[in-house]
């Protein structure tokens, strides 16, 4: 037999005592001190927390949508998998247009990828919804560019696109963006489905203690 922890309180407890232990939250609102947390324990990298960019209205602007019953568009499966659902305040209706039978047509027509092309079935319904990334670095620059073309503004961005190739782009496009969104992200390469899901689930529940 091996060695190690089975009780599930107890894991749970001891992984927020070593994440409070090792990441410095100096500074940081105690809803942001939450959603840091939930964001750490998702990737097991405490390390990560000085490349944690955030506007200062995203939790309030995060937390009211939803409970509002703004609907959450993902730009990956991956991501949809990862929302709790018992955290969404207000049965919140959680979308991914990537499947969509008329993305892929888009996407040829238009010369770019699924994803980016399936942010344009979020338009219609986009203004004061809740938009998340996990993935893709080209869904994120799109949605930047609608915004700045005149479309409706979501009420938050959750942005943690992954990789090698525009991923840290993209991001540091939002972060230095004039749009007035309320985003929250992680500079650099790193990011994630996983990253993204935790961090909208930490709003869903700060959002449903205010109920």
């Amino acid at each position: 037999m091996y060695d190690y922890l089975r009780d599930p309180a107890a894991i749970y407890e001891e992984s927020f005592a070593a994440i409070k232990r090792e990441a410095d939250f100096s500074g940081m609102s105690a809803d942001m001190q939450t959603v840091a947390t939930r964001i750490i324990h998702a990737c097991g990298m405490p390390e990560i927390l000085p490349d944690l960019a955030y506007h200062p209205d995203i939790a309030s602007a995060a937390v009211s949508a939803l409970r509002e019953g703004a609907p959450i568009f993902c730009d990956c499966e991956m991501v949809t998998h990862g929302i709790i659902r018992r955290f969404l305040p207000a049965g919140n209706e959680v979308i991914c247009s990537l499947n969509n039978p008329n993305t892929p047509q888009m996407a040829a027509k238009r010369k770019t990828t699924r994803s980016a092309a399936a942010v344009d079935l979020w338009l219609d319904r986009i203004e004061n919804a809740v938009a998340v990334f996990g993935n893709a670095p080209t869904a994120l620059f799109h949605l930047l560019e609608q915004i700045e073309n005149g479309a409706p503004k979501p009420a938050a961005i959750l942005a943690f696109p992954v990789g090698f190739v525009g991923a840290a782009e993209s991001k540091q496009a939002m972060v230095e963006s004039h749009l007035g969104v309320p985003f929250i992200t992680l500079r650099g390469r790193k990011g994630g489905s996983a990253m993204a899901a935790a961090a909208l689930n930490a709003f869903a529940s700060l959002a449903q203690e205010r109920i």
